[in-house]
């Protein structure tokens, strides 16, 4: 678990983790980003887990398939989302 900075909400700062996480390549292009595992990990509820993919999502770092979960978008012109 992290130390949470108490100025800034929960949900942005496991944003940035994740996001960090993406950027360095620890979370290729098509990995899981579970839920679960981060609510886990960072002591939080599904609410602020849900808070954190939603703006991974609209800065269009994740994308979410209904039923499937939360996975890395693949980065345009190195890697196909397609396959």
């Amino acid at each position: 678990m992290i130390e949470f900075d108490p100025t800034r909400p929960k949900w942005q700062q496991i944003a940035d983790v994740v996001r960090r996480r993406i950027d360095s390549g620890e979370y290729p292009a098509r990995h899981l980003v579970s839920e679960v595992q981060l609510e886990s990990e960072f002591g939080v509820t599904r609410t602020t887990v849900r808070k954190a993919t939603a703006a991974l999502r609209e800065e269009g770092l994740i994308v979410t398939t209904p039923g499937m979960g939360s996975f890395v978008r693949g980065r345009s012109g190195t890697e196909r989302e397609d396959g």
